[in-house]
């Protein structure tokens, strides 16, 4: 199934019969406020469930948006359900994928709580990095992150002017070269730094699950 840019993939407080496999493109979870302001609090990539959870909260408390145009798979309900009551192998998978992005869910409150905006920014671009690199979509210390300032401004909780600044000042660093949606990433060891960025929230290396 493809999903235009813009349209929810899943809407905050529905109750879907399926859960939602990310094949390509990029998509967020998002918050909506009683004011009608937007918090995005993940950036999902392919490879991502981006919404596994709904097997077991019903309604959803957030949304899923396609980013860009994404192709997806659904996996129904009734079918994880008998997945996890005769595969315990996967189930412990499906298990340690919501518990990954819990530990994101952390990481972004942490950088949101007490980084500064280039260091949040700075963490943004690792954590990404790393996350297209595992799905073959980004090597050599380059990248494309096809999303707009106004899109990162709703993730790093910044504004518009303010996400341009941390840009130039990355740039300024001479720590990434950016241009439109193409990102290279000239001194990882340096951008880490900036970042304070510690991949182990991530679970990247191969153990016993």
């Amino acid at each position: 199934m493809v999903i235009s840019a813009g349209r929810d993939i899943v809407r905050q407080h529905s109750s879907p019969g399926f859960s939602t496999l990310i094949l390509d493109g990029f998509a967020a979870r998002y918050v909506v406020l009683m004011n009608g302001a937007r918090q995005i609090t993940e950036l999902n990539v392919p490879g991502d469930f981006v919404d596994l959870h709904s097997l077991m909260m019903n309604p959803m408390d957030h949304g899923v948006v396609a980013l860009t145009t994404c192709t997806v798979a659904q996996s129904p309900h009734d079918g994880l359900r008998r997945l996890t009551e005769s595969e315990p192998h996967l189930t412990r998978l499906l298990w340690m994928d919501t518990l990954i992005d819990a530990a994101v869910h952390r990481q972004w409150i942490a950088g949101l709580g007490r980084r500064t905006a280039v260091a949040r920014l700075a963490h943004l671009l690792c954590e990404l990095y790393l996350r297209l690199e595992t799905v073959h979509r980004a090597g050599s210390g380059r990248m494309e992150l096809p999303l707009s300032q106004a899109v990162l401004a709703d993730v790093l909780g910044l504004s518009d002017v303010h996400v341009n600044r941390s840009i130039a000042q990355l740039r300024g660093a001479e720590l990434v070269k950016w241009t439109g949606r193409a990102i290279e990433i000239c001194d990882w060891d340096a951008l880490v730094r900036q970042a304070d960025f510690d991949p182990t929230y991530l679970r990247l290396t191969r153990a016993p699950v």
